[in-house]
């Protein structure tokens, strides 16, 4: 599984002029799924993102983590970051998952953050959809289960 965390002030995802998801601040996390994911590795990435300090304290620090912070959370599906552009210029996108597993590990990531404790908007799995987001900071972070994140 790969994700892109972004810290935002808002974020919102809509589909077809229809807005499926917005939140205030907090982080958009884009998540893509691979062929060899498990759900172990969508509960412990859950786990790690929520757990993870990077909201500012009141001395400007990233301490507080997103309970913390009081923050929100907007999870858009992205197969395409598991796109493999080293060879020619079309990415190669085997090693994204198919959409049914996809589907079953983004909904098991998503219900992992819900558990313990988020607030969790989604986009619509499968759809193609506009994201729109403020970066906090920026802060962005970068976490992959195939490398240990």
């Amino acid at each position: 599984m790969k994700a892109v965390v972004t810290r935002v002030t808002t974020a919102r995802v809509t589909v077809a002029e229809r807005i499926s998801g917005e939140i205030g601040p907090g982080l958009l996390i884009l998540l893509g799924v691979a062929t060899s994911d498990t759900s172990d590795d969508a509960r412990k990435l859950a786990a790690k993102i929520y757990g993870m300090r990077i909201f500012a304290d009141a001395a400007g620090a990233m301490n507080l983590d997103l309970t913390q912070a009081g923050g929100e959370v907007l999870v858009v599906s992205q197969f395409t970051l598991l796109g493999d552009a080293r060879k020619g210029r079309r990415p190669s996108f085997v090693a994204a998952a198919p959409p049914a597993l996809g589907r079953e590990l983004y909904q098991e990531f998503v219900r992992a953050l819900q558990l313990l404790g988020a607030t969790v908007q989604t986009g619509e799995f499968g759809a193609t959809m506009q994201v729109q987001s403020v970066n906090d900071g920026p802060v962005t972070i970068l976490l992959d289960t195939g490398q240990g994140a």
